[in-house]
């Protein structure tokens, strides 16, 4: 079979274009954090009247993330637990003044039901 005589115009004629390299990771893919984020985010957590319970989950859920990405070769474990505890801490006010509201909050939702499983 012969090839065509004329590049086809689907495909831009006889202009020369440039290639778009491929990503491994998504467009929509949140960017990571910072490597300092889980010591920030630790000292945020320390400072909040709920440190008591919260600094031991978030070392646990740090243990294991790390564990995870020792296993996987992934930092995916890590960004989870920072972008998690991220959003516990930034939500903690709202969830305060709808408690003290006296709302009903019987049919409350679980965190990983709305940010998704933890992996």
């Amino acid at each position: 079979m012969a090839a065509p005589a004329a590049p086809h115009r689907a495909y831009g004629g006889d202009k020369p274009r440039l290639e778009v390299p491929m990503s491994a990771q998504p467009e929509e893919s949140p960017a990571p954090p910072a490597p300092a984020a889980a010591a920030q985010l630790l000292a945020e957590l320390r400072a909040d009247r709920r440190a008591e319970t919260w600094v031991p989950a978030f070392e646990q859920d740090w243990a294991r993330a790390l564990d995870d990405a020792r296993h996987s070769f992934s930092l995916a474990p890590v960004h989870g637990v920072v972008r998690i505890w991220r959003a516990r801490l930034a939500s903690a006010p709202s969830v305060d003044a709808f408690l003290a509201s006296g709302c009903d909050d019987s049919d409350g939702i679980d965190l990983d039901q709305v940010l998704g499983a933890r992996s």
